[in-house]
């Protein structure tokens, strides 16, 4: 229908729009328009009035009342019939629909004065999800987690839409630079953006830029950099409010894991750069177990990735680390749909605390000290420990805890339970020089020591055993 007012660009069904630090967005919405006259029999026949002085209006208005919310606004008009019109300010929250009507010069209430509306826009957050195939999404298990108006997602198609499972499926991609080969399945993010969206009061919008089995190096523009160039065209002009980043498996199978640190923080660096953000959060999870070949050349991998991870979270500015060691699978490598839940929670406090200022406890168990307290006993302390360290009474041999010295590895052969550390016999005196790792290995076990009735530990690798002095 190309008479009335048609809009063409500024907004579109679903869209989420990055709100600014006054909690409101500018909107610019142009199109054209055109002046019809109607028969007054039917059926009905249309003449072309052609296009005389015209006013065209636009408002913004709540998809649930009707109510405006931006006053009808005269547009700026052009005699070859293109118009445009800018609201400086949209208050963050939603859904909200753009409306659009004329008047002109002749009008006799037979004329049309319609005009186009965009429904279901909202003013909020956005979220850009990266990393691979456990940032995508890949369980298949069924769980609820339906969707909910107010949560939105930009697909690969380059159209946005209520946000359902799979997220980053790829019918009708447009950006192809992440482009599946596989369907995916449940992630945390939808869980994420409702949690967020029901603690803030206004919308959520997700991009997700995952792409499966993708190494660092495919993200970081030092080096390959084909997904960082992907993720900025997907953004276009959104600005996000954090990155949601959960990546580090592949470095594992291509033994690169001890440059991990140093290479993500190039990525974090530009990234902030590109987007004119020094200060964008990313939001981080420490990767999960792998059950499929484990050798203790990838177990030192793993251990390596989790590490820097945990670093990046202590000496990189505005990004945070939670963990998913404790969480099911849904395969060899893959969350599960339940362990995706719980992650999505854990990534969402971190994020209302961390990005939003809300006091709220979402800091996992770490790992505070070693020391040596006999030739052969190390006593481990944790820090944020609100309730008690539980290591969930596994026999020695199951505690995912190896000292290692340049005699090689040794398991615990006892441990004893403190509130907020164990003290743990290994099965031969430590030598000078001995480091800890802990809930290190590709599979660390199923009991990853928690903070009972809250969060496990993040797991670590190397920390050096202080020997008292």
């Amino acid at each position: 229908m190309d008479y009335g007012v048609t809009i063409s660009r500024g907004a579109a069904p679903w869209q989420i729009f990055q709100q600014d630090e006054k909690g409101a967005a500018c909107l610019t919405i142009e199109g054209e328009y055109r002046c019809i006259h109607l028969s007054q029999e039917l059926p009905l026949t249309f003449t072309d009035v052609g296009r005389p002085k015209a006013t065209v209006k636009a408002r913004v208005a709540l998809e649930s009342t009707g109510e405006s919310v931006v006053p009808w606004t005269a547009c700026e008009v052009t005699g070859d019939g293109h118009w445009s019109v800018t609201f400086a300010r949209v208050p963050a929250g939603g859904l909200y629909r753009i409306e659009t009507t004329m008047d002109y010069e002749g009008w006799d209430g037979l004329s049309v004065t319609r005009g186009d509306m965009v429904h279901n826009i909202g003013v909020g957050d956005v979220f850009v999800i990266a990393g691979q195939s456990n940032a995508a999404g890949r369980a298949k298990n069924p769980i609820a987690d339906e969707p909910e108006l107010g949560v939105h997602v930009l697909r690969s198609s380059g159209l946005w839409d209520l946000a359902t499972h799979p997220l980053g499926e790829t019918t009708g991609a447009v950006y192809l630079g992440h482009f599946e080969n596989h369907n995916p399945g449940h992630s945390p993010w939808l869980h994420f953006a409702k949690r967020l969206k029901r603690e803030l009061g206004y919308p959520i919008g997700l991009v997700p830029c995952a792409y499966g089995g993708s190494p660092l190096r495919w993200w970081n523009p030092e080096e390959n950099g084909a997904l960082f160039d992907n993720m900025l065209a997907m953004l276009g002009p959104l600005h996000p409010k954090a990155v949601l980043w959960c990546q580090g498996e592949a470095e594992g199978f291509e033994n690169a894991a001890q440059t991990y640190f140093e290479r993500f923080a190039a990525l974090v660096r530009h990234m902030r750069e590109a987007l004119g953000q020094p200060d964008l959060p990313f939001l981080t999870v420490q990767i999960n177990r792998c059950l499929e070949g484990p050798s203790l050349e990838l177990d030192r991998q793993w251990g390596m990735v989790r590490e820097a991870q945990r670093r990046a979270w202590h000496e990189i500015e505005h990004v945070t680390v939670v963990p998913s060691t404790d969480v099911a699978l849904y395969d060899f490598i893959h969350d599960a749909s339940e362990g995706n839940l719980a992650i999505g929670e854990r990534c969402a406090r971190a994020a209302l605390a961390e990005c939003y200022g809300r006091d709220i406890d979402w800091m996992p168990p770490e790992v505070q000290s070693a020391t040596l307290v006999q030739p052969d006993t190390v006593e481990v302390r944790f820090e944020r420990v609100r309730n008690w360290i539980n290591p969930f009474e596994v026999p020695a041999a199951r505690l995912p805890f190896e000292a290692e010295d340049a005699r090689g590895l040794v398991s615990p052969s006892a441990y004893k339970t403190g509130n907020d550390s164990l003290t743990i016999t290994f099965a031969r005196p430590l030598e000078d020089g001995a480091v800890l790792h802990g809930a290190w290995r590709m599979d660390p076990g199923a009991a990853i020591p928690s903070d009972c009735m809250r969060l496990p530990m993040l797991s670590f690798y190397g920390m050096p055993i202080r020997r008292p002095v």
